[in-house]
C-alpha cells in the first residue's frame, strides 16, 4: 500500500461534474445507478486517484481518464464483456493484452476505444478492464493479435490498493 495518501471529501459541484465526466466516458446513467444523494471522498496516491462513491472505491483516474474499479457491479452488469477461457486468466491478471486465441465469445456490443469488462468463463468474475483495439463484429473474425488493451487487471496497483482500503 502506498505509505502517503490524502483522503477527503469532495465538495457536491465537483461530485456532479466527475459522475457527468465518468457517466458521458462510460456510455452508463450515473443517476439510475445512484438513485440517492452521492457522496464522495477522493484518495490521492502517487499512482492514482481513486474516488470512494458513498464508501466504496468505484471509480479511479489516472492520466486524466476517469476509469471504472473491477469492483463496481452497478456498472458491470450493464457493460459489455469478453469472456476469456481460464489459460488467458494468469496472463491477464499479469497486465497482458487480450489476446484473440484465448477469448472464449463477446457479449455486447463496443466499438474501437470503448471500455469492455474482461471476464473469465468458469466464474464470470471481472479479471480486467480493457480498450477495445477492434469494433466487436472485426474483433470476432479476428483470429491472431490483441483484441483488448489491458488497462486496469486484478493484482495491479490500484487493485491491490483498494483491497487494503476496502478489505474486499
Amino acid at each position: 500500500m502506498s505509505k502517503k495518501y490524502r483522503r477527503y471529501f469532495l465538495k457536491a459541484k465537483e461530485v456532479k461534474s466527475i459522475l457527468s465526466e465518468a457517466s458521458e466516458k462510460l456510455k452508463a446513467d450515473f443517476n439510475q445507478i445512484f438513485r440517492s444523494k452521492v457522496d464522495m471522498e477522493l484518495v490521492e496516491t502517487d499512482f492514482a486517484e481513486i474516488f470512494l462513491v458513498n464508501g466504496k472505491p468505484l471509480l479511479f483516474r489516472i492520466e486524466g481518464k476517469i476509469l471504472p474499479t473491477l469492483i463496481f457491479n452497478e456498472l458491470f452488469a450493464s457493460m459489455s464483456k469478453v469472456v476469456v477461457d481460464m489459460g488467458a486468466v494468469p496472463y491477464v491478471c499479469n497486465g497482458a493484452s487480450v489476446m484473440a486465441p484465448g477469448i472464449v465469445r463477446f457479449e455486447g456490443e463496443f466499438k474501437k476505444g470503448d471500455l469492455v469488462f474482461v471476464v473469465d468463463e468458469k466464474h464470470g468474475k471481472a479479471i480486467a478492464l480493457g480498450e477495445a483495439t477492434y469494433d466487436v463484429d472485426a474483433a470476432k473474425k479476428v483470429t491472431k493479435g490483441a483484441v483488448m488493451k489491458n488497462i486496469h487487471f486484478v493484482g495491479d496497483k490500484i487493485w491491490n490498493f483498494i483491497k487494503k482500503l476496502n478489505n474486499i
